[in-house]
């Protein structure tokens, strides 16, 4: 009798935008759709339905026993890192007898570069651009913005990868939330620069809040500075490469094949100015509608990211 392989488990951050969170739903089932033969389930740490705990309880339902979960971010922040280790080992013991391994975020991956690019040729005008044009043109590639310095790093190398060798005047980095530069700082730099010409770019999956924000606070900087193009592009969605690397992920899971970069991880190294997170105790989110038994007292506010539980 063969053993049927590993379910796949979708970890979100979660979105109090509705849009949003119905397309990583959305996206979920189409990942199901596309693998028929393959248990498929996906839920949110915080802030939207259904949470992480409903989705693995939905598995076990099915007869799953084992999974291999992949968090759907795109760098690996204190929510990879701690949050959704924490969640998943919470779920082993509301669950005898389940095990799981734990995939690696998604970027910057090369296909996920592709969409960018091509999200850029879109606002743009639909074509892809001739190098002179390309030359004129400066990218602010913004990303979600973290307290840790290691996952911002992470956006500063996506924007160098989409920089080499497209032909781009440059691709400048700002974030939306908790670090700097914040997106109008961000402009200014491309500005100091001399860019004539800049497509602000959201280093983020699916609609929300946030890349809402960077829209409105890129038209509100435009209106101020008319002596600059200033556009505007969508953010990455559910595009066939996004599919694609889902289930890279989960494969590298599967194997065991972890790669993940701790070289420069805020739980593990002391890095200047931020020696007291390493080693911290990790609890998991407290999601509002996890209605299981076994709340272990995580909660919005301060994260509490343990021990670095995700995989060396």
């Amino acid at each position: 009798m063969t053993t049927p392989p590993p379910a796949l488990l979708i970890a979100g951050h979660g979105t109090r935008d509705d849009a949003g969170a119905q397309a990583f739903r959305a996206f979920v089932r189409q990942l199901g759709e596309r693998h028929p033969h393959l248990p498929v389930a996906g839920g949110f740490i915080e802030l939207s339905p259904p949470p992480l705990g409903d989705a693995v309880a939905e598995l076990v339902e099915r007869g799953v026993r084992r999974f291999a979960a992949v968090p759907l971010m795109l760098v690996s922040a204190g929510h990879a890192k701690g949050d959704i280790p924490a969640a998943l080992s919470r779920e082993k013991e509301r669950h005898q007898g389940i095990s799981y391994t734990y995939g690696r975020p998604l970027g910057p991956h090369p296909s996920l570069l592709s969409v960018l690019e091509r999200r850029l040729d879109e606002a743009l005008g639909g074509t892809a651009r001739t190098p002179e044009e390309r030359a004129e043109v400066t990218v602010l590639l913004v990303g979600r913005g973290s307290t840790d310095p290691d996952a911002n790093a992470e956006v500063h190398k996506a924007a160098r990868l989409l920089w080499e060798g497209r032909g781009y005047a440059g691709v400048e980095t700002a974030f939306v939330s908790l670090a700097a530069p914040d997106v109008p700082s961000g402009l200014d730099r491309c500005a100091k620069l001399g860019a004539r010409q800049v497509v602000v770019l959201p280093y983020f999956l699916f609609t929300g809040v946030l890349p809402d924000r960077v829209r409105r606070q890129t038209e509100e900087w435009a209106a101020a500075h008319p002596q600059v193009e200033v556009r505007s592009a969508e953010v990455i969605g559910p595009e066939p490469e996004l599919l694609d690397l889902v289930m890279e992920r989960y494969e590298e899971a599967v194997r065991g094949d972890l790669r993940m970069n701790c070289d420069s991880c805020v739980y593990r190294i002391a890095l200047p100015g931020f020696e007291d997170k390493v080693g911290l105790p990790q609890q998991p989110h407290f999601h509002p509608d996890d209605d299981g038994h076994h709340h272990h007292g995580g909660h919005h506010g301060g994260h509490h990211h343990d021990g670095h539980a995700h995989a060396h």
